[in-house]
């Protein structure tokens, strides 16, 4: 049973790797034990607890159509909240989601926020050094659907590896995993790791993209 709980991680790294998790809230404390939460809060939604990490800096931001807030993108939220977005990467089929499956996107600028969008699906996979220079800190925030071979949790261990690299700060913003609640299919074997499936976990792992990237 995946958990809606909000914790804070920290890789001994120098990399400062926060997983700020969906939250639910129940009908009442007496029934929380009892009855199922009346309203689930994804990470984004959640502004007041990571906007002070962004503000006065220069952020990176992976996202794609699926990156919400409510009824607006998260981009649009972060622009009127003041902050400085630098960059836009997008996974596969775009940052606006417009792209058919496994369709070559090249980078471009953002017609409705006049944002550089750098795509990381394709020959190009991680950010390169001209892309996060003066980045101050990285954002992840995709839907996923908690199946091995899609390929956002790979585009994610893919910037994980490049916060890393350049030990600039990440904060994966986590949402709910519509198949969380079971675990089903064969466990990859190394020999047939590719980018639509990297990591040794079932078909259906059961996890939120956050706690994959915690798991990582």
């Amino acid at each position: 049973m995946q958990r809606f709980i909000f914790r804070h991680t920290q890789i001994v790294l120098g990399l400062l790797f926060l997983v700020l998790q969906t939250q639910c809230t129940a009908q009442s404390k007496t029934t929380m034990a009892s009855k199922a939460p009346s309203e689930i809060i994804p990470a984004a939604a959640r502004t007041a607890a990571y906007l002070p990490l962004l503000k006065g800096k220069n952020v990176a931001v992976f996202a794609n159509q699926t990156s919400v807030v409510g009824n607006q993108h998260l981009v649009d939220v972060l622009k009127k909240a003041g902050v400085h977005i630098s960059v836009i990467f997008g996974p596969e089929h775009g940052f606006r989601g417009n792209a058919d499956a496994g369709e070559n996107v090249t980078s471009n600028v953002d017609k409705e926020t006049g944002i550089t969008v750098v795509s990381l699906y394709g020959k190009k996979r991680k950010p390169s050094p001209e892309d996060v220079k003066g980045v101050d800190v990285l954002l992840f925030d995709i839907q996923d659907v908690g199946v091995r071979f899609y390929t956002y949790i790979s585009s994610l261990q893919d910037y994980i590896e490049a916060a890393i690299q350049y030990n600039i700060p990440l904060i994966v913003l986590d949402r709910p995993n519509p198949n969380g609640f079971y675990v089903d299919g064969p466990v990859l074997e190394e020999p047939f790791k590719s980018f639509v499936g990297m990591q040794p976990v079932p078909v259906v792992y059961g996890m939120t993209i956050g706690e994959y990237a915690k798991m990582i």
